[in-house]
């Protein structure tokens, strides 16, 4: 491993890291400054819409986000050598999670005029998406890139990580599938960013693999 190799895994780290907190942050604080929003009912789209007083600058982080994020996947792809089509699908899919959940909601707002979606909202749930189902095959994928016999935690992590996403990814979606809202529907800003959380923490999982490889600069085997 070369000396910049090693730079580039430390600094993708870092980026990740700041991806992880970061998001919650941009919540918590801007948040703070919509009058009305809630944690636990409001969406993490909506403080983002045009009609938010912060929309502008919710976007701008998002934006930065996601190019951290996807510096972040390509740090991956240095990190986990020797390089398999496995690890090459690693690193996308945090590339796709970074364009599409980051960029792609900081460009296109998650506008609705009167009950009418917009073009934009259209187009923002797409690429989100897209985004979140990317991270959410990352678990599966893993499986393959670190082994199990020499990584039995880690391995049920990923399978625990998947399943929990799993469950919350229909928590949060349950408002699509009858026509009478519930308590469970109104707490759809809960179980999204239970959702997020619960990847969130596999991704600083994944981050602490890629500071030890840094550190002894000692391989994983992957098997095919």
């Amino acid at each position: 491993m070369t000396k910049r190799d090693k730079s580039i895994i430390l600094w993708g780290a870092i980026s990740g890291m700041i991806v992880c907190t970061g998001d919650f942050a941009v919540l918590l604080v801007f948040g703070a400054y919509y009058p009305g929003y809630s944690q636990q009912y409001s969406t993490m789209s909506s403080l983002g819409a045009s009609v938010s007083p912060v929309s502008g600058m919710v976007s701008g982080a998002w934006i930065v986000l996601g190019v951290l994020c996807v510096f972040f996947g390509y740090s991956f792809w240095k990190a986990f050598v020797p390089a398999t089509r496995y690890t090459f699908l690693a690193a996308w899919l945090l590339v796709i999670y970074g364009l599409g959940e980051f960029v792609g909601s900081g460009v296109f707002k998650a506008d609705h005029i009167g009950n009418t979606v917009t073009n934009s909202a259209v187009v923002h749930g797409i690429l989100g998406t897209i985004g979140l189902t990317a991270l959410a095959i990352l678990p599966l994928v893993m499986l393959k890139i670190i082994p199990r016999r020499s990584h039995p935690r880690f391995y049920a992590l990923s399978w625990m990580v998947f399943v929990v996403g799993i469950v919350l990814a229909i928590l949060f979606n349950s408002r699509f599938f009858h026509a009478h809202e519930n308590q469970l529907d109104r707490l759809e800003g809960l179980w999204q960013r239970l959702l997020v959380l619960n990847y969130y923490i596999y991704l600083f999982a994944i981050i602490l693999k890629m500071l030890k490889i840094r550190k002894t600069q000692t391989n994983f085997c992957v098997y095919e």
